[in-house]
């Protein structure tokens, strides 16, 4: 059996760690998030960071626009977030309506209110000169988790299966500048197991394949990112929990995992924006 990386306990000491550092900041951050249309999934987890921005004593304001706003108007609305001084952190809520330029819209975002760390000045820095970045809340999430359970990267093969920009690409990026060895894989990549089993750490990302036990190598850390709903509207991950539970060392639920810990990701990253590129006074920085 494995040890279960319990995601939800290590978001909870970590929002309550970042109160106190807030307490003692002297202007409190302020977390704006842009929610554009009636996607449910979206205004549920756009309600849940301000939930939890709250807990860290983090301010936060959601702009709610019309699903037919145009990109032209969610781009000025970002202008005058940019402009505004009290506001530390700009959010965009993703997915975004199809007929909206998404590429433009994350960049219209000045990446010094960056949080999420989509902007292209953002990914040049982390590919380029690799310091000065914002890591993207998951893969931020992932490394925090890494951490608390002392799982040490540097020179073990670890194999990332999906290749967004949102984790896919940023987390092997993460682990290789932690000296991993790092393979992509993806939904076009033929005998995934042929990777799989070979490696010590399995990031998987993609809400589309399935891992199963046998595509693990004895003692691995099994890190399950994807979303999905198994035929009885379950939540579940990319992978079966309970054969991979069987053969991992180190498996993270689904949920209770990655997910608990992407907010605390987006927590971090909105305190330490205020404190590293706002200048607010930070005692703990």
């Amino acid at each position: 059996m494995s040890i279960i990386m319990d995601g939800v306990a290590l978001r909870n000491r970590i929002l309550e760690e970042l109160r106190k550092r807030v307490e003692k900041m002297s202007v409190q951050p302020k977390l704006v998030a842009i929610l554009v249309g009636d996607d449910a999934a979206s205004k549920i987890y756009v309600n849940n960071k301000e939930k939890y921005a709250a807990i860290a004593g983090i301010k936060t304001e959601i702009i709610r626009m019309p699903a037919d706003t145009d990109t032209k108007t969610i781009i000025a609305k970002i202008h005058k977030l940019n402009a505004d001084e009290y506001v530390t952190a700009v959010l965009i809520q993703l997915p975004l309506p199809a007929h909206i330029d998404t590429h433009a819209v994350l960049n219209a975002v000045d990446v010094s209110k960056d949080v999420d760390g989509f902007t292209d000045a953002n990914i040049g820095k982390m590919y380029g000169a690799g310091r000065d970045f914002i890591v993207p809340c998951t893969p931020r999430g992932i490394l925090a988790l890494l951490d608390e359970y002392k799982i040490d990267v540097a020179g073990k093969s670890a194999v990332v299966i999906g290749r967004s920009n949102i984790v896919g690409k940023p987390m092997a990026q993460l682990l290789m500048m932690r000296n991993a060895t790092v393979t992509i894989c993806h939904s076009r990549t033929p005998n995934i197991a042929d990777f799989t089993r070979n490696a010590d750490i399995v990031v998987a990302a993609t809400g589309k394949i399935t891992i199963t036990g046998d595509m693990l190598k004895p003692g691995a850390v099994f890190i399950d990112v994807g979303m999905q709903r198994d035929g009885n509207g379950k939540l579940r991950g990319d992978g079966d929990f309970a054969s991979c539970n069987a053969v991992a060392g180190y498996i993270t639920p689904t949920p209770g995992g990655t997910g608990p810990m992407t907010i605390a990701g987006l927590m971090m990253n909105t305190i330490d924006l205020a404190s590293q590129v706002h200048n607010i006074s930070d005692p703990e920085k």
